[in-house]
């Protein structure tokens, strides 16, 4: 049996004016992320962990930031293209664990959610889908609320 590592990272700068999306999922709030897409930091990271694993680059090389294709695009849809690609080349995921880091809003009572969103594209189930959040105790850009981060680890098996 073959088995695929893959990691991703995603950054955003946080602004007035835009929705924040994250893990498929509208979080209120008065700041969103800025993007060409929705700009879904956690399921970027993902879609780059998925594609890093198998070697077929990142997420600009798929769906780059200067098609008009992609402007305002639903980062689920995204993810559903990342994942059609890793399952063409006969593998499917086994788990997705993934953080973000962020002052604000809180994280928590989102996950359950995220976690669903993320599960049924990817076609696992929601324990196989982990999610954790943490701050930068006020340092950095993050700190300062300027921007927010997504880190992203999948494992894939080769489908026999």
């Amino acid at each position: 049996m073959s088995f695929r590592i893959g990691f991703g990272i995603d950054f955003h700068q946080m602004v007035e004016g835009r929705d924040l999306w994250i893990g498929g999922v509208k979080i209120p709030h008065h700041k969103g992320a800025k993007g060409h897409s929705d700009a879904d930091v956690l399921l970027h990271a993902i879609c780059d962990a998925m594609l890093g694993a198998l070697a077929l680059g990142d997420i600009g090389v798929h769906f780059p930031d200067t098609s008009a294709a992609f402007k305002d695009i639903d980062s689920k849809i995204l993810l559903k293209k990342s994942y059609d690609l890793i399952r063409s080349k006969g593998y499917s995921l086994v788990n997705v664990d993934s953080s973000l880091c962020l002052e604000a809003p809180k994280i928590k009572p989102h996950v359950a959610a995220m976690q669903a969103a993320i599960a049924e594209i990817l076609e696992l189930t929601i324990d196989d889908v982990s999610i954790k959040a943490t701050t930068t105790e006020k340092m950095g850009f993050v700190g300062r609320e300027e921007g927010l981060v997504a880190y992203a680890t999948v494992l894939l098996q080769k489908k026999i």
